[in-house]
């Protein structure tokens, strides 16, 4: 059995890995954790998840827990999910990250932080997903500079970060299909006489809306045809099933950052 801590387990994604890490027959919760000053601190992980008693208390304190744990889940927010993996790096146990909205400062510390454990971070755990990065690329080759390249994602009205992570990850698998700099050639709304759109720029546009698990769509449009790829989530349980693989695979790799094309053999 692999000992698994869940961050932020009182969150939305936290209570679904809570849940499913309970259903599991090769995973054991051993450790529930949330920020300082939390109102579910003490709570019990199980019930705060829907999940029936655990006898896990909710704690602040990582370090109390690495003792019994084998690799940290994190779906937090970017200082706390950094504060959490440096924990883990001095404690040399894994993590699995996806949270999202890091700034490009926190990202170099993540990528520093990760070359001494075993580190699974992905802005998107779906297979689904993470299938389609593979994809898209051989299509944006092929179709060339004839056609333009758009991005459009759509999240619940709760989510705090835009574009989303996987909308990012997406426009950049597509501008190095097509040798481009998404930093050149992003652009993120429009509005008022903007001109002829320029051959070379991907957009990626952002709709919050009710309760929208995730919805992504890569539209490549010509003269005469477009083609749209969507993927559409109906459940947080396909990133945090994603996750929980991701679980499993991490902790017998050795010290690295990877992510989940490399979890399902993709590269």
């Amino acid at each position: 059995m692999i000992k698994v801590i869940v961050a932020g387990a009182a969150g939305r994604m936290g209570c679904r890995l809570v849940s499913l890490v309970r259903e599991s027959s090769t995973l054991m919760l051993v450790g529930a954790l949330e920020g300082a000053g939390h109102h579910s601190l003490g709570d019990d992980a199980g019930i705060t998840a829907g999940a029936g008693r655990a006898d896990i208390p909710i704690t602040d304190n990582l370090a109390a827990l690495m003792a019994r744990g084998e690799v940290v889940v994190d779906f937090s927010a970017p200082q706390a999910t950094l504060a959490n993996l440096r924990i883990v790096a001095e404690h040399g146990r894994a993590m699995v990250i996806g949270t999202t909205g890091f700034s490009a400062r926190e990202l170099d510390e993540l990528r520093s932080l990760s070359q001494q454990v075993p580190c699974v971070f992905s802005p998107n755990m779906s297979v689904g997903v993470n299938l389609l990065y593979k994809v898209i690329g051989e299509m944006a080759k092929t179709l060339g500079d004839g056609y333009d390249i758009e991005v459009i994602e759509a999240h619940h009205r709760l989510k705090k970060d835009a574009p989303s992570g996987t909308a990012l990850k997406l426009a950049e698998v597509l501008a190095h299909a097509v040798n481009r700099d998404l930093n050149e050639v992003g652009v993120y709304a429009r509005k008022g006489i903007i001109g002829e759109r320029s051959r070379s720029e991907i957009g990626i546009q952002t709709v919050r809306a009710g309760d929208i698990v995730g919805d992504h769509t890569i539209l490549f449009g010509g003269m005469g045809e477009r083609i749209e790829v969507t993927h559409r989530a109906s459940s947080r349980d396909t990133f945090a099933g994603g996750a929980l693989r991701a679980a499993q695979w991490v902790v017998t790799q050795p010290p690295g950052l990877y992510d989940m094309m490399d979890v399902l053999g993709l590269r």
